[in-house]
Formats: C-alpha cells, sequence, structure tokens
C-alpha cells in the first residue's frame, strides 16, 4: 500500500466535500487503484485457502467510497476509508467471511459474521451449544487470542429463550454478531509485508469463519 493512499484519506477525512472531491478526483483514482491491487493480492491468498475465491474479482470485494445519507445525520458525502469483504460466496453472502479496513489510525484487518439475519443466528447459536468444545478450541487458541482478543460483537442483555440461563455457552449464546479484529497501525500498513501480515490473520481465522459457515450452510 502506498503511503498517497492514507494521505489521500486523510486529507478526504478533513475535506469531505464534492467540490474538493471533484478536484482531487486524480488522486482518488490512484488510491482506489492501490487498494485494488491489494485486494487482489488478497484474493489470490485467500484462493490458495479455498477454491472459491479464484473466480472472485477486486472489485465486486470493494465497497464504494460514496455514502448513503438518505437517513444518517451524517450528511457528509464520502466514507473517509476503504474497505472490503471476501467471503466464499461473494459480498452478500450471509455467512462469515473476511475483511479488511483502510483508514489512517483505525485500519484493521479481521471478520467474521456481523448482524445475520434471526434464522442464521439461531443456526449459528444451535452450532455453537452443540459442538461447545470444538468452538473454544478455535476462539481459545493461543495464536488466536494473540491476534484478535475476544470476540466482538452486540450482545442480548439475557439469554435467548430457547436456552437455559445456565448454559455452558451462555457468554457466546448471548451474541448479536461474532467478529474478530487485529489492529494495523499506519507504518504496517505501508509495509512491503502488509498483505503477508493480513494473510497470516485471515489464515489463524480460517476455522472460526469454516465453523460459522458450517453453520450456515447446514
Amino acid at each position: 500500500m502506498q503511503p498517497q493512499t492514507l494521505q489521500f484519506l486523510k486529507q478526504l477525512s478533513a475535506n469531505n466535500n464534492k467540490v474538493w472531491f471533484e478536484a482531487n478526483k486524480e488522486a482518488y483514482e490512484a488510491a482506489k487503484a492501490d487498494f485494488e491491487d491489494m485486494v487482489g493480492k488478497l484474493l489470490q491468498g485467500l484462493s490458495d485457502i479455498d477454491p472459491a475465491f479464484k473466480s472472485q474479482k477486486p472489485k465486486y470485494c470493494i465497497f464504494r467510497i460514496y455514502r448513503d445519507v438518505r437517513f444518517s445525520k451524517d450528511k457528509s458525502p464520502y466514507k473517509a476509508n476503504f474497505g472490503a469483504y471476501f467471503s466464499p460466496g461473494g459480498k452478500k453472502y450471509p455467512g462469515a467471511g473476511f475483511y479488511i479496513h483502510l483508514e489512517p489510525g483505525k485500519s484493521f484487518v479481521g471478520g467474521g459474521l456481523w448482524m445475520p439475519e434471526s434464522n442464521i443466528l439461531k443456526m449459528v447459536r444451535q452450532e455453537i451449544d452443540y459442538n461447545l468444545t470444538e468452538f473454544e478450541g478455535i476462539v481459545k487458541d493461543k495464536t488466536f487470542k494473540k491476534l484478535f482478543g475476544a470476540i466482538q460483537g452486540e450482545q442480548l442483555k439475557n439469554m435467548p429463550k430457547e436456552y437455559a440461563a445456565d448454559n455452558a455457552a451462555a457468554e457466546y449464546l448471548k451474541m448479536k454478531s461474532f467478529v474478530v479484529m487485529h489492529q494495523l497501525a499506519d507504518e504496517s500498513v505501508t509495509d512491503a509485508k502488509t498483505v503477508k501480515k493480513c494473510m497470516e490473520v485471515y489464515t489463524t481465522m480460517v476455522p472460526f469463519v469454516n465453523f460459522i459457515n458450517r453453520a450456515v450452510n447446514s
């Protein structure tokens, strides 16, 4: 990743308006191409893990920079970040996948399952309930914990009605999302080893993502 890409995003954050954006369209196109190149390399790495990624193209994994402001109090027209999502079934796949977020001072790599529909969430909870030992073996693995710490995501105050309050998997069954994140410092993002580092994170995530998607695809 070129330092100019993060610099563009930093400037965009300070000048989030159409006039500035149009005047700096060339810088945007260069930053976009740089990010797309990185996404292509990540897809190549992921295709070595799962052949389902071989047919996917970078541009279909990348989120648009234009914000939908129709229902938002924040009327800033552009996102001050670049983001891409990778999953075996494409960007709209309802299961878990891998994510990268580039934003000066706030970049991270990770993924998982974010705010799924109720039927998907029920299937994941059931899979955890049935296979708690396997799931804890994944999320309590030494490398996993070193990279991510704990699973993140909004939680219910009380247990889902399908489960007893003393269920051994209570801390996971209350979750509404199953997300993991590994922060990336700006100097790490622009380092020549960025893609390698991201792939180390994704590789560590594979059992976690596969566990969730086994439930989704069951």
